[in-house]
């Protein structure tokens, strides 16, 4: 009974539901992601400043870690709240919203892959990747739908 109802929501008779479900699917995964993020800086900003201070201690940015804060932090929320909007575009037949978040969500993810990158925490870069892949995948997902 399970397998039929997925398959009567995503066959060819359905086809506009099954994609405005996985248009607020990939919404709600980067407004989460992202606005969780972006959040969690601003109200612990003083904690994630030192940890990233120390972070990039040894690296090119060690001298401007609070401005990159500040931009990533930014970036993120704007990534989440174009996503957050992109659950309501997508109800409606609307599409810029997440498509502008998807956007900003790949942005912020190269940005933040950098920077781990600059600061040798290779695990730490590599951790983004599906991230970065699944933005992509939403963004190749858009133009076709």
């Amino acid at each position: 009974m399970k397998m039929m109802l997925l398959y009567s929501v995503f066959s060819e008779e359905n086809q506009e539901l099954g994609v405005m479900i996985i248009k607020i699917m990939l919404a709600a995964f980067f407004a989460i992601l992202f606005l969780q993020s972006g959040l969690d800086k601003v109200f612990n900003w003083k904690d994630n400043l030192g940890w990233l201070k120390g972070h990039f201690a040894n690296s090119i940015l060690s001298d401007i870690v609070p401005f990159m804060l500040l931009k990533i932090t930014l970036a993120e929320i704007a990534a989440g709240a174009l996503s957050l909007l992109g659950i309501y575009g997508a109800l409606v037949g609307n599409d810029l919203f997440l498509e502008l978040g998807l956007m900003l969500s790949a942005v912020s993810l190269g940005a933040l892959f950098f920077g781990q990158r600059l600061a040798k925490d290779y695990a730490g870069a590599g951790a983004l990747v599906p991230y970065f892949l699944v933005a992509l995948g939403g963004m190749v997902f858009m133009l076709f739908f």
